[in-house]
């Protein structure tokens, strides 16, 4: 399973309002995935260049919380969940919380909430959502998306091949 690296960038720019046609200031709040900071401004540079019309400034990246993605193309917002999971110590027998926070998209709270239980109703360990609210985030940008004509960097191999050739693993 492959670990994300989330970082929330705010970006600044004039944006047209759609109902009265003028130009307005906006502050915006975007989720990347990266390996670092410098390439979360470079890849939040490169999505939003196509996006944006005119100039705009990345005014902050910070570490994201966020541990997990339950996109759902029926929703048109983000809602971040912090989720509990319930362990018992063995040694001790006393009962550990370990805490989560994950993203999901949906048209409001209730249905984040549901869309988040049916998407974690296969986990083994016991679980409970404490909190879900709207989040500030306008998109998320994977680091590979499900476009199957994204360019892979030539240094990485597919795991498809990699399973393939499983001589590569020795």
């Amino acid at each position: 399973m492959m670990t994300n690296n989330w970082f929330e960038c705010k970006v600044k720019y004039v944006k047209i309002d759609e109902v009265s046609g003028k130009e307005r200031k906006v502050s915006e709040t975007y989720l990347v995935d990266a390996v670092s900071f410098t390439e979360a401004e470079a890849r939040i540079h490169k999505e939003l260049e196509q996006m944006i019309g005119g100039e705009f400034n990345v005014t902050n990246i910070s570490k994201s919380n966020v541990t997990e993605l339950y996109p759902n193309e029926n929703g048109d917002r983000w809602f971040k969940a912090k989720v509990s999971f319930v362990d018992v110590d063995e040694a001790s027998g006393k009962e550990k919380k370990a805490t989560q926070y994950m993203l999901t998209q949906a048209n409001n709270v209730k249905q984040a909430y549901e869309f988040l239980e049916e998407s974690l109703s296969t986990m083994i360990v016991p679980y409970e959502i404490p909190a879900i609210s709207e989040s500030a985030l306008m998109d998320v940008f994977p680091y590979f998306s499900d476009d199957v004509n994204e360019e892979i960097p030539e240094h990485l191999k597919p795991v498809v091949e990699m399973e393939a050739n499983s001589d590569d693993f020795e």
